[in-house]
Parts: structure tokens; C-alpha cells; sequence
């Protein structure tokens, strides 16, 4: 489990609510349009991984991608917040893998079982509140190769507008993850990979790729 930084334990997320396409180089390395407001994505509380767990390449996908994405975990119920309000309901910030199966991506023509397979949200290794969110370098290196490299200045929308969207659509509760999206750079993991999530002021979040095949 997540520790903070000097101080308590993180609450396992009812719900991961991501953001799709939150920055514009990424809309169009994926030959997607900007969105007009958020495009948001739920993953599963099952998918959750922490530092030093195996991410399972599953049997029915063939092309699995990492994605760097600054995580922000909330600290106490969220319900219709305005965008100045937020950081109240903010506990920190925490490193994550939005892991996506990315042929079943494209087949299905949606996205929930390319992001909801088990172990498919790598979190860690610990959780600050001492950073700017909107203002940290985020960077994906796969066995020690830089491969993603990105800046959450290039947000299309911040971490406050988000977490308030959100919270006119759901309600976020204790614990709940949200994913701010990923920049440019995502690409394939294989089996017996190490995937390395690094964000500025917080830390590397690290996963093996492990098959999910039985033999």
C-alpha cells in the first residue's frame, strides 16, 4: 500500500477515474481530436498494483502499452466541489501506470477491458502533497531506456478543473484515484519488462511484466 510521505496510510480507491487526451501531443500521436472538455474513463478498484508488484500481460491481448500519469489521490468525500475548493478534498499525489491493452483498445471501439484487467493501474511508491501538480515533469522508462517524457504544463485542463468535472459527474470518495492523462511516448510492454514511472518530487514508481499465460 501507498504510504504518505511521513505521515498515514492511503485508503484503497472505490474507483479510478481516468482522463483520456489531457495532453495535446498525445491526442495526436493517437490521430484523435482535442477534446472540448474532459474525456473521462473508469478502471477498476481490481486493477490496482502497488510498487514492486507484477503487472499480468493478458492472453487476449498482443500489444500492451505503458502510460505515465500523475495520480491524484482524494482525501475526503468530493461532491459537486468548485474548482477553488479542491485542493481541501486533495490528499496528494502519488505516481501511476495507466497500462492499456491497446489492440483490444481499438477492436472494442471503447475502452473498458483494454484499461480494466487486473494489476492494469501500477500506484506508488509513496503519495506527497508538497508538489505543484501542474507543474512537474513526468517521464516512462521501459528496462532503463527513457521512452515517454512529458510536463504537466502542458495540461490541456489542470488538476482543479478536473477534480471539480468530475465531481459534478460522480462522487469521489475517501481513497479514489483519479488519472490526469499521459503525455506523448506511450508504446508496448512485453513479458520481463521493468516499467519505470518517474515523476518530479515524488519518486519511481517500479513494475515487472509477467505473463498471464498458463503453462
Amino acid at each position: 500500500m501507498l504510504t504518505k510521505m511521513k505521515t498515514q496510510a492511503i485508503p484503497k480507491p472505490t474507483k479510478i477515474v481516468a482522463v483520456g487526451l489531457n495532453y495535446r501531443d498525445h491526442a495526436k500521436e493517437l490521430s484523435m481530436n482535442v477534446p472540448s472538455e474532459p474525456c473521462i474513463f473508469m478502471k477498476p478498484a481490481t486493477s490496482v498494483i502497488w510498487h514492486g508488484e507484477k503487472i499480468i500481460y493478458p492472453a487476449q491481448s498482443k500489444k500492451v502499452d505503458y502510460e505515465a500519469e500523475l495520480a491524484v489521490v482524494i482525501g475526503k468525500t468530493a461532491e459537486k466541489i468548485d474548482k477553488s475548493e479542491v485542493n481541501k478534498y486533495i490528499l496528494g499525489y502519488t505516481c501511476a501506470n495507466d497500462v492499456t491493452a491497446r489492440d483490444l483498445q481499438k477492436k472494442d471501439g471503447q475502452w473498458t477491458r483494454a484499461k480494466s484487467f487486473d494489476t492494469f493501474c501500477p500506484l506508488g511508491p509513496v503519495i506527497t502533497d508538497e508538489i505543484d501538480p501542474n507543474n512537474v515533469a513526468v517521464r516512462a522508462f521501459v528496462n532503463g531506456e527513457l521512452r515517454q517524457e512529458g510536463h504537466t504544463s502542458s495540461f490541456i485542463f489542470g488538476v482543479e478543473y478536473l477534480v471539480s468535472f468530475i465531481s459534478h459527474v460522480m462522487t469521489l470518495n475517501e481513497g479514489d484515484v483519479v488519472l490526469t492523462g499521459t503525455p506523448k511516448g506511450v508504446g508496448p510492454i512485453v513479458v520481463g519488462d521493468k516499467v519505470e514511472i518517474e515523476i518530479e518530487g515524488i519518486g519511481v514508481l517500479c513494475n515487472y511484466v509477467e505473463s498471464g499465460v498458463v503453462v
